[in-house]
């Protein structure tokens, strides 16, 4: 298998993995404020992944220099979120996850500025392909929910959270200098469990810990350790492998993933003919994981 095919594979359980906190952070967002529960996962997902790096080879010298790099990255991801959890609040999974499909254009407009990183005529054709799939899924085969469709509260909250999203994603391989990607996901779960300790001060203090319904702490765990730990540290091990744009088309199978995570909860079944969505979505793949072979050297290759 290539190094870009495994970076795709592990975009492929990242979307599987991001679409779950959508779903388990609209039940828990309610009951706590955004603030407190990232500081709390960013603690634990850096514990976990501080475990990891130990018993790997442990964390080398030279992943200590210019420190500053893991908190440029940390300001952006604990800011996506930050948001996301805000807007949880108000906006419904499944249009959070219209929001979040943004998120591939502007990693290709935010790769080109910093990796300039070009965006080809395939590329293009499947992120088009990509949107259209994700769209059908989100509002269900329905038209007319489609031309309802209004941006509420939460939702324009949650777009600036992707902005800072589509930021993170080209700075990943801008600022690594060679570092392993487990090495150099700790450090950034480091800084970003410092930051929002700090930011998160006042609301963990307003907390009544003792009296959070479960679902916080499920939310907590799962948002810790599968939503944070190691969704980092596959966007960044993709990152490294494949273009901005191609990691981020992998968001337009997460309005699908979270449709299944609201079956799983007991949700009401969606109708069969989002199926045509989820085939768009996957002949937007198919075109991205053919484009690899034709295109190299885009991406930067490490390890």
């Amino acid at each position: 298998m290539t190094e870009a095919k495994r970076g795709h594979l592990a975009m492929l359980a990242f979307s599987a993995l991001v679409a779950g906190s959508f779903s388990l952070g609209s039940m828990a967002a309610p009951h706590i404020a955004p603030q407190a529960l990232n500081a709390v996962r960013f603690v634990v997902a850096a514990g976990v992944l501080g475990a990891l790096v130990a018993a790997t080879g442990g964390l080398d010298r030279s992943a200590l220099k210019a420190p500053w790099r893991y908190l440029v990255l940390a300001v952006f991801f604990s800011t996506y979120f930050v948001l996301m959890f805000e807007g949880l609040k108000t906006g419904a999974p499944v249009s959070m996850a219209a929001v979040f499909t943004l998120t591939p254009l502007l990693a290709a407009g935010f790769g080109w500025l910093l990796l300039r990183q070009v965006l080809t005529p395939r590329m293009a054709l499947a992120l088009c392909i990509g949107a259209v799939g994700a769209l059908w899924v989100i509002f269900r085969a329905d038209f007319g929910a489609f031309l309802a469709f209004g941006i509420g509260r939460g939702e324009t909250i949650f777009f600036f959270g992707c902005v800072a999203h589509a930021i993170y994603t080209p700075l990943v391989p801008t600022l690594n200098r060679g570092e392993r990607p487990a090495v150099f996901t700790f450090c950034t779960l480091v800084a970003g469990a410092l930051l929002m300790l700090v930011v998160g001060a006042p609301s963990m203090m307003r907390t009544d810990w003792a009296a959070l319904p479960t679902i916080v702490w499920i939310t907590t765990a799962y948002t810790s350790v599968f939503a944070s730990a190691a969704t980092f540290l596959l966007l960044q091990y993709a990152s490294l492998r494949i273009p901005s744009a191609k990691v981020m088309a992998y968001t337009y199978l997460t309005p699908s993933w979270v449709i299944l995570w609201e079956m799983a909860l007991n949700r009401p079944l969606p109708p069969l003919m989002i199926l045509g969505g989820v085939a768009l979505t996957m002949s937007a793949l198919a075109l991205l994981l053919k484009d690899d072979s034709q295109v190299r050297g885009r991406a930067r290759l490490e390890g």
